[in-house]
């Protein structure tokens, strides 16, 4: 049996505290103000004063940018941030509908809601129609109940065009913009 594992998203490395390796760094306090261009080993010793961590957020500038923060309270920002982010994003989903050759009136016609519930949605819409048997001679049949499905949909786009594809004739549309 096969497995088929989602691959993790890479995490953010941060530089805290002793793994900086910059000898330089300018520093920022946790209000954002700048204290100044220091040395590690004295900013090191300012944010244990002040019990904090020393971050680093800005590797490639010259000299290095480093934070004194609350290193959990920074990942929790930063984590919110992505979920903000990510909020903005919609994914268009493709849903399957399966359909036969000789489907009743009143199947084809809840199928034809159920498309239409999900277009709405702002899905996109997989129509797949399976050829049984000796159905598959009969394949001009089904490349018409596709597009009679098609029409009973109105206002979608073709995003791709009715084939052939073993057994199953296929075709993906979605709504007009």
């Amino acid at each position: 049996m096969r497995h088929f594992f989602r691959p993790k998203e890479k995490k953010k490395f941060y530089y805290i505290n002793y793994r900086i390796e910059a000898p330089t760094l300018r520093v920022i306090d946790k209000d954002g103000k700048q204290v100044g261009i220091i040395s590690k080993f004295e900013a090191i010793q300012l944010a244990q004063k002040q019990e904090q961590d020393l971050v680093l957020i800005a590797p490639s500038a010259s000299p290095p940018v480093a934070k004194l923060i609350d290193f959990k309270k920074f990942l929790y920002q930063e984590e919110k941030k992505d979920k903000e982010a990510k909020k903005g994003i919609k994914k268009s989903i493709v849903k399957d509908i399966k359909l036969s050759l000789f489907i009743a009136q009143a199947d084809r016609e809840r199928l034809i809601g159920r498309a239409k519930e999900f277009l709405n949605d702002g899905n996109q819409v997989r129509l797949n129609l399976s050829l049984r048997g000796r159905e598959i001679s009969k394949k001009n049949m089904g490349f018409d109940l596709i597009k009679r499905i098609i029409s009973n949909l109105e206002d979608v786009n073709i995003s791709k065009e009715p084939r052939l594809m073993g057994r199953v004739i296929s075709t993906v549309v979605s709504r007009k913009k």
